[in-house]
């Protein structure tokens, strides 16, 4: 094998990168895996012209045939799109409405968070199911048969839970199955999911008989909490059941997995998740520097939970930046050390973000408005979809009034030190210039509030100079050719 540091420029311009790619599916499977006949009828029917197609990374393989034949069948323009802004579970509206798209058709898994810019389709994978291993399963993890158990899935199963339910049912009388639904009036799908009109409830209605969470909408028996019921989920091990577990915390949960084709009760500690984010809570109560990170352009709402944001954070006496930077990693994280803890706006299945191996903690919508608004506290109940955090939400607090108790002290879990909680007054803060330190209020509190420019000021190489003014004007030149390891010049 050829060393990086000694390949020429061809080598590293052709080196390929090792990806794993599933094999494509032959046209005459292509009908039935991504319903193009469904997909033409929805173009035709409303006579679109440009036509955005949103696959997964796992079916970009089909991406090129599936376009053709949606092109061959109708007079619409498609355009694939591939690499997402964001999760691929969310709709790209942003990436298009760049080719001018009349609607988007997306393919493979998704959160079902509302999207109102664009007309859209959804269309699921259609992956196998067992269901002999499957209802076996069952009846071994619920051997009471009178049992009230709320039947969930990933929606690449959705096509199967007709026929489960239809062997389950005549056993187990109490047996609740969720339908998937979605909002807004420009949603369509192909007959697996349906579409929750404005004047649906969109929560916990009357006597807690309908609930709807995550694009799942089930009902309960009357006189029975969701707290009564055992949870069965249909899928893999992941993002999408982590949440429903941490949703619905006090509830059992049990799993079939299709593809290892067992079934097991889920024996991850939530106690023990949750603990995990009480810590990060008590680190953004500690911060004094938020960087606000925008994980979705595409999820309706997501502006006002940022201006939420803004006001809880400047409530609770801490500075925020906002942050616009795609995919998340570890690097790019990195270059803002000035930030004490980053908070991510993103869809449910998103949201959770594992910040172990960052090395700031990443914390959602709700964690940063129980560490800066004194009116939320921590209880039982964990919100991961930000839309219910805003005005009119199931799960909306009011911030403290900024006129009630300027101050309150508490001691923090993590450093043991004392710590206070200042609401911003509403007089305007009085500086001088080159002084860090203002009044707060009345009470003579005191905070500090070097900027982030402060910050980059005392680190010990602050990046090029700009010497303005001292370095005379010259026209452009023409600069090297090739890449930085092999120069054309330089032979």
């Amino acid at each position: 094998m050829a060393d990086a540091f000694s390949s020429s420029s061809e080598n590293v311009i052709q080196r390929v990168v090792d990806v794993t790619v599933g094999e494509s599916n032959p046209v005459e499977k292509l009908e039935e895996l991504y319903q193009i006949k469904d997909i033409c009828g929805f173009i035709t029917e409303h006579q679109f012209e440009k036509v955005a197609l949103q696959f997964p990374d796992e079916l970009l393989v089909d991406a090129v045939a599936v376009a053709l034949e949606i092109e061959r069948n109708s007079n619409a323009k498609p355009f694939i799109l591939g690499d997402t802004s964001y999760g691929s579970c969310c709709v790209d509206e942003v990436a298009a409405e760049h080719v001018g798209a009349d609607c988007i058709v997306h393919y493979g898994s998704a959160c079902l968070s509302p999207s109102k810019r664009l007309p859209l389709m959804y269309v699921f994978e259609r992956r196998p199911v067992d269901l002999e291993k499957c209802t076996s399963a069952f009846r071994e993890l619920y051997p009471d048969t009178h049992s009230h158990i709320i039947i969930l899935y990933d929606v690449n199963y959705v096509h199967a839970i007709d026929d489960l339910v239809a062997l389950l049912s005549p056993e187990y009388p109490n047996l609740v199955v969720s339908e998937l639904v979605v909002e807004g009036e420009q949603c369509y799908s192909h007959g697996r999911i349906k579409r929750l009109h404005d004047d649906t409830c969109l929560s916990e209605g009357d006597n807690n008989q309908l609930i709807y969470q995550f694009g799942r909408q089930f009902s309960l028996t009357s006189g029975l909490s969701i707290t009564d019921y055992s949870m069965f989920y249909v899928g893999q091990e992941g993002a999408i059941l982590t949440n429903f577990m941490m949703t619905w915390n006090r509830c059992s949960f049990c799993s079939f997995d299709p593809i290892k084709m067992t079934g097991r009760t889920e024996s991850v500690s939530i106690n023990r998740a949750l603990m995990k984010r009480y810590y990060a809570i008590e680190r953004a109560k500690d911060a004094n520097v938020v960087g606000i990170l925008v994980g979705t352009l595409g999820v309706s709402d997501y502006l006002q939970i940022i201006q939420q944001l803004k006001e809880a954070i400047h409530g609770a006496g801490k500075k925020s930046y906002l942050f616009a930077m795609g995919k998340l990693n570890v690097p790019k994280l990195a270059n803002f050390l000035e930030i004490d803890i980053f908070v991510l706006i993103a869809c449910p299945e998103n949201s959770l973000l594992d910040s172990s191996e960052f090395y700031k903690p990443v914390v959602t919508p709700f964690e940063m408005e129980v560490a800066c608004n004194r009116k939320r506290e921590w209880s039982e109940e964990y919100v991961t979809d930000f839309r219910h955090l805003l005005p009119g939400g199931q799960s909306h607090v009011p911030l403290a009034d900024q006129q009630e108790e300027g101050s309150e002290t508490d001691v923090s879990l993590i450093t043991g030190a004392l710590r206070s909680q200042n609401l911003m007054s509403s007089e305007p803060e009085v500086s001088s210039f080159g002084s860090s330190v203002v009044l707060r209020n009345q009470m003579l509190t005191v905070a500090n509030t070097n900027s982030a420019a402060s910050f980059l000021a005392e680190r010990s190489w602050r990046g090029l100079e700009q010497n303005l003014g001292a370095t005379p004007v010259v026209k452009a030149v023409e600069g090297r050719r090739g890449i930085a390891i092999a120069y054309e010049e330089e032979g």
